[in-house]
């Protein structure tokens, strides 16, 4: 007699329907009551084999079920279905919603933007259907697969290699016949494609209307048209996905591609260049041929808004003023949100300390240790998250909000042309905009940038713009000795720190400029950089991802490095050596060669044991400051500049402090990934020297002078 088979049997991504439950009584109630009946559909979720259990989707809801129980149910044969694996790769051109569609379909937050460039190396995540278990690859947006950078070169080699079963080509439906030469090029590699129309709702908006259907029948490829942003498009995405792969699986698929795409009459054509050229021309024709049949349009004149906008944003007169009202903008609401908080957080952590302090009083814990562990490090800590956190909760969702509308690009473009003077890329203007987040992620962005020459040049120089561990700082300084009185309280510390920024920019150039000189490789690389359209922010996306992805992420990051730095900071001030402690000693070691630069020996030795993070620069400092070798308690800005007042500090010192936290060597995440990108100990030295150098030397002359 053939044993039966059980529910239990089922393994994770498998599904049958129930013959019947074996089971009587209450527990055939039990179970008949979850939806375990004939013909009922269950699909097993997952296996925890330490205790026995499984988990099961039921009629829409998981349960969790005892082996011993699940062998109870009798599954139907005939009924089977195990979930297949399959891989899936998201191509597409840039500013496709290509990233959103990645996200939506897998659950990851792989950063978004509207403007090229922000994805520069392949992402991966999964997707589970009811029939298929999907690996999905979010490659760099390319615009064809003749690669002209490095990311283009992810991209177009994943494709040829023949590592997806199918790929998924994300198009924009507003601009449909810019996508399709890609798409062409994709289908001619021999890999199945699913084509997916995405921004149809943008599309209507613009009068575009395409037949879908007719699309598909035209192209020999399955087609469909969805909104990324709505849950509901991203379920019918996966259904279409689900029915693509069962064509697939079931029988060969028909090869339409050659009697809808003609050939290229390659014969006549004497290089690999040239076939290439003529193979895109026959594909720009082809497209604009299948666009003139199944798109209509109901309006003209939907690009006229974008255009006036960019006649003010890239105006040759406007550009510039926009860029740095802008900057400007953004930073006097920074400097105005950050200092309440700031000062909250601040009262918040002090009654936390004492409270803490009582505590270890109470179950008797060793003086050494307590002092140790509240005034070193959580000292330290609570310091780093009262300065830091305010700020950046506000400045990255208004540099996400200008992500999302599509400025950035635009200012790459009013950027090029000085960047072109100096020999390098106006894309090198992305490059700085990431930098301001972080210098790490500014410099593996500088893949979107074609020359070789170019790309080494925005390396080098991406740490001349303030990352934001630097930002606190500067903007704690800013407030403190560039204060306004009245409606310009916090209008002359923005002002002042916008010039510190484009001084950063200024110092770009000119290094850009001297490193044209004398690096050696191709010059003069094409600039072209697609304008995206301008888009609604998604407000509820932009909090997320600026506070959770940026925010958070680089809090922790510093808060990991500010609870060791405060516990040495302590030791240091606390172990002596002869009558002066070891912190003392160090700082009157670097102090006369600091003297020259307007700091003074703690501050040099705040800056060099900051070198894992540039958060915890100023606490240590403070801790520095100290006699007893602690910060005394969490003040505000003003118990902090009364501080520093008392230790001698003026306005020339402080602009001496702002400019070596402005120019001064990149923290060791930064190295670290120069040091992987360019392959060049040599490099990454260099990278190290020039904006150290450069400190020291304008530090020096506004000491001198």
């Amino acid at each position: 007699m053939e044993k039966a088979w059980t529910l239990g049997a089922l393994k994770p991504g498998e599904r049958a329907r129930v013959d019947h439950v074996a089971g009587e009584g209450r527990i055939q109630q039990r179970l008949s009551g979850i939806g375990l009946v004939s013909g009922t559909k269950v699909t097993c979720v997952g296996k925890k084999s330490d205790r026995g259990l499984s988990t099961y989707l039921i009629r829409g809801a998981m349960f969790a079920i005892r082996r011993k129980d699940a062998d109870l149910v009798i599954m139907d044969r005939s009924s089977y279905t195990g979930r297949r694996t399959r891989k899936i790769a998201l191509a597409g051109s840039p500013n496709v919603g290509k990233s959103t569609v990645f996200n939506g379909l897998t659950g990851m937050r792989q950063h978004t933007g509207n403007w090229t460039g922000k994805t520069v190396e392949g992402a991966c995540g999964y997707l589970d259907t009811e029939a298929y278990h999907y690996a999905v690859t979010d490659l760099p947006g390319i615009y064809s697969l003749s690669a002209c950078s490095p990311e283009e070169a992810v991209a177009a080699d994943f494709l040829k290699s023949g590592a997806a079963d199918g790929v998924l080509a994300v198009c924009d439906a507003s601009c449909l016949e810019r996508n399709l030469n890609l798409v062409f090029q994709i289908r001619a590699t021999g890999v199945p494609v699913l084509v997916c129309l995405n921004l149809m709702d943008e599309a209507a908006r613009k009068g575009i209307r395409i037949d879908v259907e007719k699309l598909s029948g035209m192209l020999g490829m399955p087609v469909t048209g969805i909104v990324a942003r709505r849950k509901e498009d991203l379920r019918r995405l996966e259904c279409d996905l689900d029915r693509w792969m069962e064509e697939l699986d079931g029988e060969a698929e028909k090869d339409l591609w050659e009697s809808s795409v003609p050939e290229a009459d390659m014969a006549a054509c004497t290089t690999q260049e040239e076939q290439r050229e003529k193979q895109t021309r026959e594909n720009i024709q082809l497209a604009g041929q299948i666009c003139r049949e199944v798109v209509s349009f109901r309006k003209n004149g939907y690009l006229n808004r974008d255009l006036a906008i960019d006649r003010i944003l890239t105006g040759k007169r406007t550009g510039y003023a926009v860029m740095l009202l802008l900057l400007a903008l953004v930073l006097w609401i920074t400097i105005v949100g950050a200092n309440v908080p700031s000062g909250l957080l601040a009262k918040l952590f002090s009654r936390a300390e004492d409270g803490l302090w009582e505590l270890s009083g109470l179950i008797r814990m060793p003086e050494f240790l307590r002092e140790a562990l509240i005034h070193g490090m959580l000292r330290v800590l609570f310091q780093v998250v009262s300065v830091m956190l305010p700020p950046m909760a506000i400045f990255f969702p208004l540099f996400t909000l200008l992500e999302d509308l599509g400025y950035l690009p635009r200012a790459a473009c009013n950027m090029d042309r000085p960047f072109e003077k100096c020999g390098a890329c106006g894309k090198q203007a992305l490059t700085m905009c990431m930098g301001l987040g972080c210098n790490a992620a500014g410099v593996t962005g500088c893949r979107i940038i074609d020359t070789g020459r170019e790309r080494i040049i925005a390396i080098l120089t991406n740490s001349f713009m303030p990352c934001n561990g630097r930002f606190p700082m500067l903007i704690v300084l800013s407030s403190m000795f560039f204060a306004g009185t009245g409606v310009m309280a916090a209008a002359v510390p923005a002002l002042a720190l916008t010039g510190m920024i484009c001084l950063g920019a200024g110092m770009t150039f000119l290094w850009s400029k001297i490193l044209s000189v004398f690096l050696p490789g191709e010059k003069g690389g094409v600039f072209t950089l697609e304008l995206p359209p301008y888009r609604r922010p998604q407000v509820g996306k932009i909090l997320v991802r600026s506070v959770l992805d940026r925010t958070l992420f680089i809090l922790a990051r510093a808060m990991a490095v500010a609870a060791p730095a405060g516990l040495l900071i302590w030791l240091m001030a606390n172990v002596t050596v002869g009558r002066q402690s070891l912190l003392n000693g160090l700082a009157q070691l670097l102090d006369p060669f600091a003297r020259l630069l307007g700091l003074d020996g703690v501050l040099l030795l705040a800056f060099l044991l900051g070198f894992p993070a540039n958060e915890i620069v100023l606490p240590v400092a403070l801790m520095g400051y100290l006699a007893q070798g602690q910060l005394q308690e969490q003040g505000s800005a003003a118990q902090i500049h009364a501080l520093l007042l008392a230790r001698g500090w003026d306005l020339k010192k402080a602009v001496c402090v702002m400019l070596f936290s402005l120019f001064h060597w990149p923290c060791s995440t930064t190295l670290l990934t120069i040091r992987k990108e360019t392959k060049s100990a040599r490099l990454t030295l260099l990278a190290f020297l020039i904006p150290t150098l450069t400190g020291m030397l304008v530090c020096f002359c506004v000491n001198t002078f």
